[in-house]
């Protein structure tokens, strides 16, 4: 079969290939039957396959054809064959792609519709089976598998035929035609197993036999014989293997550090099902002497035995030194090669190796050919001919030398290179086996360590000649990708009949051999198995084979006792070979708290050893061959009836009955909804039968989208087609006459205090009121007088931004009746009239614009006037201070004429008009205050007052009053069109919800985003919202799920609160309309004009998305409306859910938590939304329990909270490795409600604190300084009462007396544990608490910084501060939902007095890698900031870099990872104080969008918990 030519990897090119008469033999018989393709390796197996996938494809099939490999490294080397050769879609999955996380339905169903060709590895499709999420008949047109020979026993090659196979698919099988496993040389019992468990028919080629020969080129067979050892296995000549050997035998199992450990933990656990499994344990290492440490030295002093034996004494005493070489180099305790060992074993390990008196073997050459084995001798003899043979062919050498232990390669490998004859011409790599177990591996862990290349490195060099030999292990003889041979040899026989022909089949070069090195009368195997192979070839081509046998019934030993579980809906399926790993998973998936990680313990019955068999003086065992039972013990974060499940004593093995109750365990975990219908894990997968929930579990919490198509924010003004009648309203504004207002709606009835204060300049503050509409609509000649007042109001301040002729305003305005001077200014207007009539009026002048000489002298220079304005086309409107009659002084009158430069002959009258600008302040929302302007100081050039020619300038004929309005009404009309908006989600999204009746001025807030750059926007309600969300929605799912662990209820949270989720629900509402996020620009302003209301859309949002006309915001600017041409505008869907938690922060200012769910029932969330009351009345359906531990009235004592159902204390006490009877579940539950508890009461103060007013980026760091995880484990250590006590003592001088025994119990000590290293950790944190303690207790008194790098050096476990988090959880619970009750044991915790001191003090809590990261990022130009940290002899050590420079560095003694951030945070300090960096404000880091607008979240860092 030819290939394809080397090429860019990127671009797939079809290879052409030629298929020869065999394969399309093979091809055709195929398409009609299952087959198994039985050829010689590079016949070209898979160029039959892929043929056969191809017309599948080309057939127009809906289902895929799946490629199934056994290791990753074929299935990675058969794709790039097939999607090169083959012109469709193909799919890879195998164990690297992590398939262990796929748990979605639909990403499989997706996988399906757009891949043809499936590769993957055996195990991939077998989940897949398993959970029903691909069904073999349905989804599955051609299946194909490689390397046949697997299918046998519990592979899941065999698995998967067993369990899913119907007849279809079709089967298409690739086997080499010598690897038909064979057992007992019976060649038709292992035929038909094959055929009968791949439900296929093997065949080989019958017709072409001879093509067929000339593409297989077949090795030369050879045999190489060798003396026996010279030496006995009692009497091995090498020094160093009788030293390592000597102090082998004098081990003791009572000295090992696993033993002592054990014995030390049996001694002080009480009896129950925790002490039982140790004395199990313990008996077996005794009885085994399988320890960690015993089992690696005596391996190490079998390696060297037969090391010796095979290579000779030279290669055995390099062997040892070597090894103990490394093993003390691995002594440093940051080295990885011993990284997986305890400390107390490297320590026994290096003290016994140390006893070792280890010689160095000799360098010279001719020592080390001395010491050779005659096995080696004859090696080097051969390798050595080969090569002169190919030699002689002048054809490049390349061999392979198999061998079978790992330290044998590495051993022999060092002699060839060593020795002269073979170091000349070969140039050695190795290869061995890789492994991923996180399983410990005793000396391989430092073995492993001593090949230098790596496997892909060394295949590299040997297939471009770099390298010509290659000492390998089986690893070699099939899923590598490795190049022809010249010559194989088997250093070791191979053991069976499949390793012989797999090795063989590398031998693929014409004029190759293959030699197999035996030991006196070692040939007579290979002549049966070359019989064996006879017989295959004779089946392969027997035309009478064509029908299969099939068995009556299954492997009887492998059925004995077999069930299984369906799930109906699915197809899912539990086997009794997958129910032990699926429930090994369902526990890993339970989160641990940072300890030790959850795994399902099994208890055999009857035990394997007697109680106390290890302690015996004779220690005799009975041999015992069933019936077994077991018992299976489950995490305590399940509930009592769902933790424990046995198995009766009717099983034949030990396995078996492990099995079984596994099963039995997992089958009830679903049935009490535990698991999905795909039978994984809630947490990975949705719930199908709740439809309120929005595909709730999809996946671990779904990522947000980063935008969402959405159309533009309502117009509060637009109105519909048939709107004819205009509602009068009086706006009031304090201490100005009442103006009427038309509005072709009527307005909202608004409360008093929810209209704003203006601020207008020289007049302070003064409120404004909007009534309700009167009864009477507006009549014709009303609406024809107010549109033309409105026009002259607005126009004489915005008329460059308005329409001369444009009417039709949104909204009119008319003087009230009783208005003061207005007779006056009507005959002025009348005046103006009459002289445009007589074409008395210059060009400058207007209807309501008259010359100011003229008005002057007719109406005697009045001082009434508003505003003037130049002649001149740019000049602005000023306001009028009065008439001058004084003359002008010399240098007055040249300043004077100056400004009237265009005008030579002016002559001056008198008076003249003195003018001042109109006040700079528009926006009449904004208090006093907050402006800050020099010119409380100083008024600037262009606001001095000064001089108009009344002969050059214009008068506006309007009021003081009607100038007024007309600065005002901007103001008023923004604020009363975000009051429209808000109005809109009351009677639109809070239509007959309670939440309508949240204030107005709350309501504003929560829908104004940062964009609109208001007074007040959503920021501050949003963070309270966002805990307030949090709060309730953990007390939503605590309650209604009780039997779900605490990873359920935190994923299905994440995922309610996820912003993805809040902005999808917000989409769906409509949310996006009402948003204002639309600036109000009072010097770009101008009336709004009448628009339409758009035609309502559907709730979601189409994809497609046509372009509408245009309708204009609030705020309408000049040259931006022409950039907006449609509605469709990219808006952030953080911005969307951040509106919906500020809106659930409003409900919850005004009415509560009640109020708060009213809002967030509104958008659903997928959760079942009840009042907290019902739900608290929920959470105390427990029973109460009859036997309580003695500490909880300490406890009470220290919470200064006497319990009314101690049960919940006893829940919040209890760790997950408890092993007591008490049916309570471990505290994790408590500790995820009373977090929430925690943080709703902290956040709640801070947003409330007096006087503060905080951003969300200082709450949410000030939060942080009272529930991070350091400060909670400090409280939990501080936190202690004091046990009055006294003892009796008699002395002869005083006889009997008493003296205090009082004792101080700590909360950390009630923990309710069965775990040695709970333990441990709790006494080494306790005494680093006792060390650093009183500094944090003054530093948090005293100190204006908070400390975080001491906290941290505690170093404090998980589980210490979720104590505190469980307590305030069962605190709430038991208080019937008291958040006051919480805040009162949080003051007796003394974590209340440490937050309010950070808000009273204002202690600076940035953490200090926050602080100068943000430092850094403000520096012009920025600097780099970095942290290196080192760990070496002992020590661990940070330095701090600034633009790769180093600015300091610091070091500490190494305890464990968290040592690592106790130098990082301890540099940081160091680094601030060293730069100086003192005030720093964690909101600068959020960046600004728009002229300032903020918005986005608050990056100002993260603090670690």
């Amino acid at each position: 079969m030819s290939t394809p030519e080397e090429s860019d990897p990127n671009v797939r090119t079809p290879p052409i290939v030629h298929t020869r008469a065999y394969q399309q033999e093979l091809l055709e018989e195929s398409m009609h039957r299952n087959l198994i393709i039985a050829l010689d390796t590079g016949s070209g197996k898979t160029h039959i396959a892929m043929l056969r996938m191809k017309h599948e494809a080309e057939r127009g099939s809906k289902k895929v054809s799946w490629f199934i490999a056994p290791t990753v490294a074929l299935v990675e080397q058969q794709y790039e064959v097939i999607k090169t050769a083959v012109p469709v879609s193909v799919g890879l999955v195998s164990g690297a792609s992590e398939p262990n996380q796929w748990k979605d339905a639909s990403l499989w169903r997706k996988i399906l519709s757009t891949h043809q060709i499936m590769v993957t590895t055996p195990q991939v499709l077998l989940d897949a089976l398993h959970h029903a999420y691909v069904d073999l008949g349905t989804d599955i047109g051609l299946l194909v598998f490689d390397e046949a020979h697997h299918a046998t026993g519990k592979h899941p090659y065999n698995m998967i035929m067993k369990n899913f196979y119907s007849p279809l698919p079709l089967v298409l099988t690739l086997a080499d035609r010598k690897i038909v496993p064979i057992y007992g040389g019976n060649v038709d019992a292992a035929f038909r197993d094959l055929e009968n468990n791949l439900d296929s028919t093997i065949r080989s080629s019958r017709k072409n036999r001879a093509e067929l020969a000339q593409h297989v080129y077949r090795p030369e067979f050879k045999h190489v014989l060798y003396a026996s050892p010279i030496h006995s296995w009692d009497d091995l000549p090498s020094q160093n293997y009788k030293a390592l050997q000597a102090v082998v035998d004098a081990l003791d199992i009572e000295n090992d550090p696993y033993v002592i450990s054990l014995r030390s933990r049996l001694a002080r656990l009480q009896p129950g099902d925790d002490r039982r499994r140790l004395d199990q344990q313990l008996s077996k290492a005794v009885d085994k002497e399988g320890t960690f440490s015993h089992r690696g030295l005596r391996d190490f002093a079998r390696a060297a035995a037969d090391i010796c034996v095979e290579l000779g004494p030279w290669a055995a005493d390099w062997y040892v030194a070597k090894v103990i070489e490394r093993a003390k180099q691995a002594a440093n305790p940051y080295n990885n090669i011993m990284s997986a060992w305890q400390e107390k074993e490297k320590r026994y390990l290096l003290n016994i190796l140390s006893k070792v008196h280890v010689i160095m073997p000799p360098d010279q050459p001719d020592s080390i050919v001395n010491g050779i084995s005659p096995k080696v001798r004859a090696l080097i003899d051969t390798l050595i001919i080969e090569e002169g043979l190919f030699r002689s062919r002048d054809e490049e050498y390349s061999g392979l030398v198999f061998v079978t232990r790992r330290d044998t390669v590495l051993t022999l490998a060092e002699l060839l290179r060593r020795i002269p004859e073979t170091a000349e011409l070969f140039r050695l790599g190795c290869l061995l086996g890789t492994s991923s177990s996180f399983r410990r591996h005793s000396f391989l862990d430092i073995t492993r360590e001593m090949l230098e290349e790596t496997q892909a490195d060394t295949l590299r060099d040997f297939k471009i000649g770099d390298k010509n030999l290659i000492v390998s292990t089986s690893v070699a003889e099939e899923g590598i990708d490795i190049q022809a041979c010249g010559s194989v040899i088997r250093f070791d026989p191979p053991p069976n009949v499949v390793a012989w022909a797999q090795s063989r089949g590398r031998a693929r070069r014409k004029r190759s051999s293959f030699i197999i090195m035996f030991e006196k009368t070692g040939p007579q195997k290979v002549l049966e198995w070359e019989e064996t192979e006879r017989q295959m070839m004779a089946a392969y081509n027997d035309p009478m084979r064509d029908a299969i046998l099939s068995l009556d019934e299954d492997n009887l030993d492998d059925m004995d006792g077999y069930v299984e579980y369906e799930v109906a809906s699915t197809g899912a399926l539990l086997t009794l070979h997958s129910a032990i790993p699926h429930l090994n998973h369902f526990c890993a998936v339970i989160p641990s708290g940072g300890h030790e990680s959850h795994v399902p313990l099994y208890d055999l019955d009857p035990p394997d050893y007697v109680a106390g068999w290890h302690s015996l003086p004779y220690r005799l065992q009975m041999p015992y061959g069933g019936p077994w039972g077991a018992t299976v013990t489950l995490p305590r974060a399940l509930p009592k009836h769902l933790r424990k499940f046995t198995t009766p004593r009717i099983h034949r093995t030990k396995r078996k009955a492990e099995q079984h109750v596994a099963f039995e365990a997992y089958v009830q975990l679903y049935k009490a909804g535990l698991l999905d219908n795909h039978l994984l894990p809630l947490s990975t997968a949705i719930e199908p039968d709740k439809k309120e929930e929005v595909e709730a579990m999809l996946a671990e919490v779904a990522k947000r989208a980063s935008t969402a198509r959405v159309s533009i924010q309502m117009d509060p003004w637009a109105i519909s087609e048939d709107a004819s009648t205009w509602f009068v309203h009086d706006l009031v504004v304090q201490g100005f006459p009442t103006l009427r207002m038309l509005a072709r709606r009527t307005l909202p009835q608004f409360a008093r205090e929810d209209f704003p204060v203006l601020y207008i300049p020289k007049h302070g503050e003064a409120m404004f009121t909007i009534s309700p509409a009167k009864p009477a609509p507006a009549s014709d000649d009303d609406v024809r007088r107010a549109r033309e007042y409105t026009h002259r109001l607005f126009y004489m301040i915005y008329g460059s931004r308005m329409d001369r002729d444009k009417l039709d305003f949104s909204y009119l305005f008319l003087p009230d009746s009783d208005w003061p001077g207005e007779a006056v200014w009507e005959e002025r207007r009348q005046w103006q009239a009459d002289r445009r009539a007589m074409g008395q009026t210059s060009q400058s002048e207007g209807p309501y614009a008259a010359s100011a000489a003229a008005l002057g002298e007719q109406f005697s220079y009045p001082k009434d006037l508003a505003i003037i304005r130049g002649i001149g086309k740019a000049d602005k409107p000023l306001r009028h201070l009065g008439w001058r009659y004084e003359a002008l002084s010399p240098e007055e009158e040249e300043k004077f004429r100056a400004q009237y430069d265009a005008y030579p002959d002016l002559e001056i009258s008198y008076p003249l008009i003195v003018v001042r600008s109109l006040p700079r302040r528009r926006n009449f929302l904004i208090p006093f205050t907050v402006e800050k302007t020099d010119r409380r100081w100083f008024l600037p050039p262009d606001d001095m007052p000064f001089l108009l020619h009344p002969r050059y300038a214009t008068v506006e004929l309007a009021s003081k009053n009607e100038l007024q309005y007309a600065l005002m009404l901007p103001s008023v009309l923004r604020w009363l069109a975000n009051a429209l908006t808000v109005d809109a989600v009351r009677t639109n999204l809070f239509s007959e919800n309670p939440v309508a009746e949240t204030s107005l001025p709350l309501l504003l807030t929560a829908i104004t985003a940062p964009a609109a750059q208001e007074l007040s926007h959503y920021q501050r309600l949003e963070t309270l919202g966002d805990t307030v969300l949090k709060f309730i929605t953990s007390n939503q799912l605590y309650a209604e799920f009780p039997l779900w662990h605490e990873g359920y209820l935190s994923r299905k949270k994440d995922h309610a609160v996820a912003n993805s989720n809040l902005a999808k629900e917000a989409v769906k509402k409509g949310l996006y309309k009402w948003i204002i996020r639309d600036r109000f620009v009072p010097r770009k302003w101008k009336p709004h004009y009448t628009t339409l209301i758009q035609s309502p859309s559907d709730e979601g949002v189409d994809e497609q998305i046509e372009e509408e006309r245009k309708v204009p915001s609030t705020v309408e600017n000049d040259k931006d409306d022409k950039k907006k041409k449609h509605h469709a505008e990219e808006l952030s869907t953080k911005m969307l859910a951040d509106v919906v938690e500020s809106l659930i922060g409003a409900a919850y200012e005004h009415g509560g938590f009640d109020l708060a769910i009213d809002c967030t029932k509104r958008f659903g969330l997928g959760i079942s939304w009840k009042k907290l009351p019902e739900r608290i009345e929920e959470m105390h359906k427990v029973e109460d329990l009859d036997d309580l531990p003695e500490q909880l009235a300490l406890v009470e004592l220290m919470l200064n909270y006497q319990f009314k159902r101690r049960t919940f204390l006893v829940q919040a006490l209890t760790h997950a490795s408890y092993q007591g009877d008490s049916a309570v579940m471990s505290l994790e539950r408590l500790e995820f409600l009373g977090d929430s508890a925690l943080d709703m009461v902290v956040t709640d103060y801070l947003y409330h604190a007096e006087g503060k007013n905080y951003s969300p980026g200082y709450m949410h760091i000030k939060k942080e300084a009272a529930v991070n995880s350091h400060i909670l484990a400090y409280t939990c250590l501080n936190a202690s009462v004091v046990v009055e006590s006294v003892m009796p003592t008699w002395t002869p001088e005083h006889g009997l007396t008493t003296s205090d025994d009082s004792q101080r119990v700590h909360l950390w000590q009630c923990l309710l544990h069965s775990s040695h290293r709970v333990l441990e950790d709790q006494n080494l944190t306790f005494a680093r608490f006792q060390k650093h303690g009183p500094e944090i207790a003054r530093a948090l008194r005293e100190d204006s910084i908070y400390p975080w790098a001491a906290l941290t050096s505690m170093q404090a476990p998980k589980f210490i501060s979720d104590m505190v988090e469980s307590i305030l959880g069962a605190v709430y619970v038991d208080s019937m939902g008291s958040l006051d009750a919480v805040r009162d044991v949080m003051r007796s915790l003394g974590l209340m007095q440490i937050v309010e001191r950070v808000v009273v003090d204002d202690v600076d809590v940035l953490h200090p890698v926050s602080r100068l990261a943000i430092w850094a990022m403000k520096q012009d130009p920025k600097k780099k900031i970095e942290y290196k940290v080192e760990k070496e002899k002992g020590k661990v050590k940070c330095t701090v870099l600034m633009d790769e420079e180093e600015l300091l560095h610091v070091q500490a003694s190494y305890r464990s990872r968290v040592s690592e951030d106790e130098v990082r945070f301890t540099a940081a300090e160091q680094a601030i104080r060293k730069l100086q960096v003192l005030d720093i404000d964690p909101d600068d880091t959020i960046p600004a969008e728009d002229e300032g607008a903020v918005e986005g979240g608050n990056d100002w860092g993260n603090v670690p918990e």
